[in-house]
């Protein structure tokens, strides 16, 4: 199955250890890390770890390209970004033994001539039966409603979509007549689409089943350190593996999309996809920057994974 990987806003991630962040201090970091990064990108990146061939559009400020290019070339992702002026945005991620405080600035601004651009270039290559991956924020000048208008375009050119974004790009792509046939929000993403706190599991349950009632094929809801949710006309579980040692929690929500993504493209049933997307995720955790360790310790890791099923009313 041809995959595409489609990020509008792209980053380069800089990441900073410290011992402990303390608002107005000096701190002297241990380590500082600079990835090609944005959500598309690393979806890309941990796909290509698992030996999954994948083609990466998108826009890239053509000024601090390079990282891109490098990554591109080392783990043989096709590169189909279109280049414009400018420079693409530096996110900044600082960790200490509290967690990640990320630091994200909006990228470079774009016309609709360029948005217009990307849309062709992933229009062109994708076709019947390839899987499109649509993540991330969108970048000043680009509209909301951008995954919507690209969802309804290749469904019908008879491409599986899976949608992992927020705001009001989730919003406009759950609210469109044409829906994605996977998403991933986290639980605040979904309490933000529903514009209503979601209290509990059982609501958060309820309310990732009426996306599944309106026509997504499969909904995955991740709870950070809770685990996941994966509902699907096959019924729904919840999937969770103890994590022992992080190194970075930066990119762990787009490694499960990538898991989510290999479990698609091997036709994989509703057990395997919640072992393997979290598999990933966990793997992630490990590693610094968009990076799978090796397969067998992604196999052996979804082989630990807990899944439970859940009865829906």
């Amino acid at each position: 199955m041809p995959i595409h990987s489609v990020t509008f806003n792209p980053a380069i991630d800089q990441t900073v250890m410290l011992d402990h962040l303390v608002p107005g201090a000096v701190h002297r970091a241990h380590t500082v890390r600079q990835n090609a990064g944005g959500k598309g990108v690393n979806v890309a990146s941990c796909l290509a770890d698992w030996g999954v061939p994948v083609t990466a559009h998108g826009l890239l400020g053509s000024d601090n390209s390079a990282p891109f290019d490098a990554l591109f070339t080392a783990k043989l992702i096709e590169d189909r970004f279109i280049r414009i002026a400018g420079s693409t945005r530096v996110n900044l991620k600082i960790v200490d033994a509290d967690g990640t405080t990320d630091i994200n600035l909006d990228g470079i601004a774009v016309d609709l001539g360029r948005v217009d651009m990307v849309v062709a270039t992933i229009c062109a290559a994708a076709g019947d039966g390839d899987l499109v991956i649509l993540s991330g924020s969108v970048p000043p000048g680009c509209p909301y409603e951008i995954y919507a208008r690209l969802t309804a375009r290749l469904r019908a050119q008879g491409c599986t979509i899976l949608l992992d974004t927020s705001g009001e790009p989730l919003t406009c792509a759950l609210d469109a007549d044409v829906l994605p046939n996977i998403i991933k929000p986290n639980r605040e993403e979904l309490a933000h689409w529903l514009g209503e706190p979601i209290p509990d599991r059982a609501a958060l349950i309820a309310a990732a089943d009426t996306l599944r009632r309106r026509g997504v094929d499969l909904v995955v809801v991740s709870m950070g350190e809770e685990g996941a949710l994966f509902l699907s006309d096959e019924g729904a579980v919840s999937a969770r593996l103890v994590v022992d040692g992080v190194a970075s929690t930066v990119g762990a929500g787009d490694a499960m999309v990538a898991g989510i993504a290999a479990a698609v493209n091997e036709n994989a049933a509703l057990d395997r996809t919640a072992r393997l997307a979290t598999a990933f995720a966990v793997a992630k955790l490990g590693m610094v920057g968009p990076n799978l360790p090796s397969l067998g310790v992604v196999h052996a890791l979804a082989g630990d994974v807990s899944v439970d099923t859940i009865t829906i009313a």
